[in-house]
């Protein structure tokens, strides 16, 4: 049995372990709590969304061969752009499908176009801006720019993103996946990107954790009654 200087030192340890961690594992358990409560696909925006929308078929189209592409055609994808057909040609450029001219970037007409496919009918468009960049923590990141931005007038404060260089549909954002991003990174412990598991934060908090937990059951063994009259026992 430990004597009592050592039960001393364990219980301080386990206190002051307890304090330190215990706003983190609030966050881990509040988020935990809003991720086991949330469907994943509301939080996508998927009630936003015109999930029966099925892309305009075109005919008369010239031949991918007849396009003149320097190095050859890697890869090619159709766009619908405000009724007018284009390729998307090796992931770098707009082509008409029907005369071969290129096409630098999309309009906001035709973003504007474009994101009233992709999403319900009956949302009335606040406002529409173009965005050159997005840092680590805008909802935004880590995906095609420039891009056009479509608020629409929701309590949701909801906005459409439509990449400009290829005019495909990017994603959707609104409160309650804001909601799920900011509680994700409290999750995760990676302040920058979000979905990083191996921050030396994340490693640093678990293990202390786990420390925190273990002196736990050591304080409970150590102050146990039962354990005590136990060991008493033994060593009569």
């Amino acid at each position: 049995m430990v004597n009592r200087h050592t039960a001393l030192k364990i219980r301080k340890t386990h206190r002051y372990l307890g304090l330190f961690l215990g706003i983190q594992f609030l966050f881990w358990t509040i988020s935990g709590l809003y991720f086991s409560w949330t469907d994943i696909d509301d939080i996508h925006g998927d009630h936003f969304k015109n999930l029966e929308y099925v892309p305009k078929a075109f005919n008369n189209l010239i031949s991918p061969s007849e396009i003149n592409i320097s190095g050859g055609i890697k890869s090619i994808e159709m766009r619908d752009l405000d009724n007018v057909p284009y390729y998307w040609v090796n992931n770098s450029q707009l082509v008409n499908a029907i005369d071969g001219i290129v096409k630098k970037s999309i309009t906001e007409k035709e973003a504007l176009y474009i994101a009233k496919n992709y999403m319900k009918s009956g949302l009335e468009i606040a406002a529409i801006e173009q965005i050159n960049k997005a840092g680590k923590h805008h909802e935004y990141r880590e995906k095609l720019l420039p891009a056009y931005v479509i608020s629409y007038q929701t309590d949701e404060a909801l906005k459409a993103y439509v990449s400009i260089n290829d005019g495909k549909f990017q994603t959707v954002r609104h409160r309650s996946w804001r909601w799920f991003d900011f509680l994700w990174m409290t999750h995760t412990m990676d302040y920058e990107g979000r979905d990083n598991f191996n921050t030396i934060v994340l490693r640093a908090f678990s293990l202390l954790g786990l420390i925190t937990v273990l002196s736990g059951f050591l304080l409970g063994f150590t102050s146990s009654p039962t354990i005590k009259k136990l060991l008493k026992r033994k060593n009569k």
